[in-house]
C-alpha cells in the first residue's frame, strides 16, 4: 500500500493524481469527439433528404396550381412554398408532374459525400437516393 506523507496543514492533490485524471479525460475525449462528428454528419444527411422531399412536394404543388407549366425550375419550387435550409442547394432538372430530377447538395464543410437525389418516374412516383456519410 502506498502511503502519501503530507506535512500538517498541506492540502491538494499529488502530481500523480492529477496526471491520472488528465489521462482519463484524454481517453474520454478521444472516444467522444469522433462519435460527435458522426452524429453531426448523420444530421446533415437527414437535412438533405428532408429538403429533397420538401422540394418534391413543393414542385407537385406548383404543377397542380399551374398545369400548363412543363418544366418546373428551382425558382418556381421556392415560389410554391419550399423553404431552403441554410447550407443546402437544390437543382431541378426537367421537373414536371410526370418526370424529372431534384438534387439537394449540402455545404462542402459538412463532410457528406454525394447529394440527396429525387428521381420522378413517368407515373409521378418519387424515388429518393439518400446522401451518405
Amino acid at each position: 500500500m502506498l502511503k502519501i506523507y503530507r506535512r500538517e496543514g498541506q492540502k491538494g492533490f499529488t502530481l500523480i493524481e492529477l496526471m491520472i485524471v488528465i489521462a482519463i479525460i484524454g481517453i474520454l475525449a478521444a472516444i467522444a469527439i469522433p462519435q460527435f462528428i458522426q452524429y453531426r454528419k448523420r444530421g446533415y444527411v437527414s437535412t438533405l433528404n428532408t429538403d429533397c422531399k420538401n422540394a418534391y412536394t413543393a414542385s407537385l404543388a406548383y404543377t397542380v396550381d399551374n398545369p400548363s407549366v412543363s418544366n418546373v425550375t428551382t425558382t418556381m419550387i421556392v415560389a410554391a412554398g419550399y423553404n431552403q435550409t441554410s447550407g443546402v442547394t437544390i437543382t431541378a432538372t426537367n421537373v414536371s408532374s410526370t418526370s424529372g430530377t431534384i438534387t439537394c447538395a449540402g455545404a462542402g464543410t459538412w463532410g457528406v459525400t454525394g447529394a440527396a437525389t429525387i428521381t420522378i418516374n413517368s407515373s409521378g412516383q418519387m424515388t429518393l437516393t439518400p446522401a451518405h456519410i
